[in-house]
């Protein structure tokens, strides 16, 4: 088994978006937007960031029970306070705010859990002295830096913080990078120094190489051929917790979300966004907790899952591993499917939640599954299994995403 392969297995896991941005509850970049000075950020958010209810085991619980495997912690977002006591600088939360180290327990239960452990850092420091600025409507460009000189010193002040969460905290699984602007802060020798200190370290593509996975952000895009790719998703519309955002997708926009990353061998990365105290939003819990019911009778559908050559079709989608097609049917059809798909011969059929086997006939051009029951069994996506011949294969490629409308 090669290091990186819990990463294809694994197809499902959870973001969090969580530090001193929790506290003013209207998302993770109001700093920038409402161009709040470093000291009234402190004064106001960072001195009231508490955790006084933080339990990252009931965390990894939850990400467990919902059938994820791995989780990934914002542990320096683009306002630059570490969830760390790093050696760096005293703008963390072991010198301010719940004034202990959040990531240590975080990786301890996350191992606990038997979870891969995910850090997400954003070398972007807003209130960095020598950072081009805070303000930016969105980014510094390459030519903000006050100095070339202020520009090698913050890479080294990053790159700094970057050795600290790579030795002190045991082994830990995928460098989750965000921010990585302006494009000349990235640099090749911080990733090779980062595989160094952790060489079976999975690296996310978004500060240059080596890396090994592409990220499409609140979009399914595959990245290039044979490359490790993740959608990273929010459960409403903002990655840090919004009081005021309550347009939370539901479990079978989660599960559909979910089975299209899975039909294209990729995986999804789900973001909840815990109050400041710790605590997580209540519907975040019964949305993951929903979507994990259906991942304990549906998930061999879904793990491990391989790229998919069947397009779309209208009840619902399909994923492949090896030599079994799943038809996850999400839109009863009626009492009788009609697969106009598979080249392979079929060998078997068979309800995944039960096991129980089911009637087919198959032509050369359609796979007819009759008999089923109407309403379908589980209406977030009743799970039919195909065992085939050899890999499968389409009728026909698919050569354009359009979908009639």
């Amino acid at each position: 088994m090669q290091a990186h392969d819990w990463f294809n297995e694994a197809r499902f896991g959870m973001f969090i978006h969580w530090g001193a941005f929790s506290v003013g509850a209207r998302g993770e970049w109001f700093a920038n937007r409402e161009r709040i000075s470093r000291d009234e950020y402190i004064r106001l958010y960072v001195n009231n960031f508490r955790a006084e209810h933080y339990n990252p085991d009931s965390w990894a619980q939850l990400a467990k029970d919902a059938g994820m495997r791995y989780v990934v912690l914002t542990t320096r977002h683009h306002d630059g306070f570490a969830l760390w006591p790093t050696r760096t600088d005293d703008f963390h939360a072991g010198a301010l705010g719940p004034k202990c180290d959040l990531v240590g327990p975080f990786v301890e239960a996350c191992r606990r859990a038997g979870l891969k452990v995910g850090l997400y850092y954003s070398p972007a420091a807003w209130y960095h002295q020598d950072y081009p600025g805070a303000y930016f409507r969105d980014w510094a460009g390459n030519s903000d830096w006050a100095s070339e000189a202020s520009r090698l010193r913050f890479i080294e002040f990053y790159r700094a913080q970057l050795v600290e969460l790579m030795t002190d905290y045991g082994i830990i699984d995928y460098l989750w990078y965000d921010g990585c602007v302006p494009d000349n802060l990235q640099s090749q020798e911080v990733n090779e120094e980062m595989l160094k200190l952790q060489p079976n370290l999975l690296i996310n593509k978004r500060n240059g190489s080596p890396c090994h996975v592409h990220i499409s952000e609140q979009a399914v895009k595959p990245g290039p051929k044979g490359m490790l790719w993740e959608a990273c998703m929010t459960l409403n519309r903002n990655w840090g917790f919004h009081a005021g955002d309550h347009h939370w997708k539901n479990s079978s926009e989660v599960i559909n979300l979910l089975t299209n990353t899975a039909n294209k061998g990729g995986n999804l990365l789900l973001n909840i966004g815990p109050h400041s105290d710790g605590t997580i939003p209540i519907p975040s819990v019964n949305i993951l907790q929903e979507v994990g019911t259906w991942m304990k009778t549906n998930g061999e559908a879904i793990y491990g899952s391989e790229n998919c050559p069947f397009s779309w079709n209208n009840w619902g989608r399909l994923t492949c591993r090896g030599n079994k097609v799943y038809l996850i049917v999400m839109c009863s059809p009626g009492d009788t499917l009609y697969l106009s798909e598979i080249r392979n011969r079929v060998i078997s059929a068979r309800m995944l939640e039960d096991g129980k086997t089911i009637s087919f006939t198959q032509d050369k051009n359609r796979l007819i599954i009759p008999n089923l029951p109407v309403p379908l069994p589980d209406p977030l996506g009743t799970v039919i299994e195909l065992e085939i011949e050899g890999q499968p294969e389409p009728i026909l490629e698919q050569t354009s995403f359009w979908i009639p409308g």
